[in-house]
């Protein structure tokens, strides 16, 4: 297949990793893609969020399939104008994506679907804020209705610092203040093809900056998949899937085709584990990230097939993916200054051998050819991505990886999956 993916990130490179291993010839083409990306497919100057330079470009080149990988395309329709067009597409419409882009339509969805999420009130003026957190109380959690790349959520303690939060976001619109919910948190995937879904393995992730979850929230400094303590709470893994696909992803995946908008590609649910139950923080539109790049590196079969079916509405004739019983973990890389204001510009050195390291792989996350080499473009620079039989020895890879790695203030956590491999 010709399969084109929009997006420049970590996420977007496991993407077109996990499309290249397969054992038949795919043409993959990324855009606007990055420096690691380079060496696995073809990249292609366009704009990911322009519609029409997307369809132009899918049109000339044949393309068979286009994955989008980041949520502004999703918000920006870029899929609409490709389906409108006969191009199979694996992302949302516009409308649908509106299950990340808003978090008031999110919640509206869990309530007509009857799926257990957190208490949220909505707030449009600084006294509504306040009169919102009187009434649900400390620990806050504010959040941004719109996107905000992963930095639009803050739960603490101090109101002052809740304040400020809201009012850095009270400009672009709504704010909602959420009921603060305590437990265990899991990622997990669903392939949907806006009738059926099919789940992929559960991940967990990082989201704070410093070690302890400590420090502010980021995009994400690493994740590890799978999670075998939740079969001391659920029996097994694949009883824990079982339970959120029947009582979560199905009714939201219908209820959005009930009201005309159909969700076709990855509904990524942000899951907490509390003592009434398992609840919804969020739902994304699209694969997470870092989870996409623990999660793809144990898939069984091939990705390609499942995107395609779920593109062309055919997933009812798929099996439910399988997974390896690899133990994978990713640490994240990210520049000085990250999450506030990271310094770029600055040379990598030392990825060679980094992937000597067994078991051990790079994602590019913003990364870009400079007159001297390699050189950081981003705040999240790379994914160090190791495999192995257990987590204390995928651990041990990941970070004897990042020990070959110089990026000038670099930092990352050093407690990525400590807990589960015991250390």
């Amino acid at each position: 297949m010709r399969i084109l993916v929009l997006g420049s990130g970590a996420r977007e490179h496991a993407i077109i990793l996990a499309l290249r291993s397969e054992h038949v010839g795919h043409e993959l083409f990324a855009a606007p893609g990055n420096a690691g990306i380079a060496h696995d497919a073809t990249l292609v100057v366009l704009d990911p969020n322009d519609p029409a330079a997307v369809e132009s470009f899918a049109q000339d080149e044949a393309i068979d399939l286009v994955v989008i990988g980041p949520e502004a395309p999703l918000v920006a329709g870029v899929a609409d104008v490709l389906r409108a067009r006969g191009i199979p597409v694996f992302g949302p419409g516009k409308a649908a994506a509106q299950l990340e882009g808003s978090k008031s339509f999110a919640k509206r969805i869990m309530d007509a679907a009857g799926v257990p999420t957190g208490r949220a009130l909505r707030a449009h003026t600084r006294a509504e804020v306040d009169a919102a957190l009187d009434e649900l109380g400390a620990p806050y959690v504010v959040k941004a209705d719109g996107l905000a790349a992963g930095k639009g959520v803050i739960v603490t303690s101090d109101r002052a610092a809740a304040l400020a939060h809201a009012d850095a976001y009270l400009a672009d619109g709504t704010i909602l203040i959420e009921e603060f919910l305590s437990g265990p948190e899991v990622s997990l995937f669903f392939l949907s093809d806006g009738d059926h879904v099919l789940p992929l393995s559960p991940a967990r992730d990082f989201k704070r900056l410093r070690e302890g979850d400590a420090g502010p929230n980021t995009g994400g400094m690493g994740a590890y998949s799978p999670l075998p303590w939740l079969a001391d709470r659920y029996g097994s893994e694949t009883e824990f899937v079982d339970l959120v696909t029947r009582g979560i992803a199905e009714p939201v995946i219908r209820q959005l085709d009930a009201e005309g908008t159909p969700f076709i590609g990855l509904l990524y649910a942000g899951l907490i584990l509390t003592e009434d139950g398992v609840k919804v923080i969020e739902f994304n539109a699209r694969f997470g990230d870092p989870e996409t790049q623990v999660v793809l590196p144990r898939l069984v079969d091939p990705l390609s097939a499942l995107l395609l079916a779920a593109a062309a509405g055919t997933l009812e004739d798929q099996t439910k993916p399988a997974f390896s019983d690899a133990a994978a973990i990713t640490v994240v890389l990210a520049s000085e200054g990250y999450p506030e204001a990271p310094l770029t510009g600055r040379a990598i050195e030392g990825l060679d051998a980094a992937a000597s390291v067994d078991g051990v792989h790079i994602a590019h996350a913003a990364t870009a050819r400079g007159a001297g080499g390699l050189v950081a473009t981003g705040g999240r620079v790379l994914s160090v991505v190791a495999t192995a039989d257990s987590f204390g020895a995928a651990r041990e890879r990941a970070y004897r990886a990042l020990g070959e790695i110089h990026l000038e203030g670099g930092q990352f956590r050093t407690d990525i999956a400590a807990r589960v491999a015991g250390d």
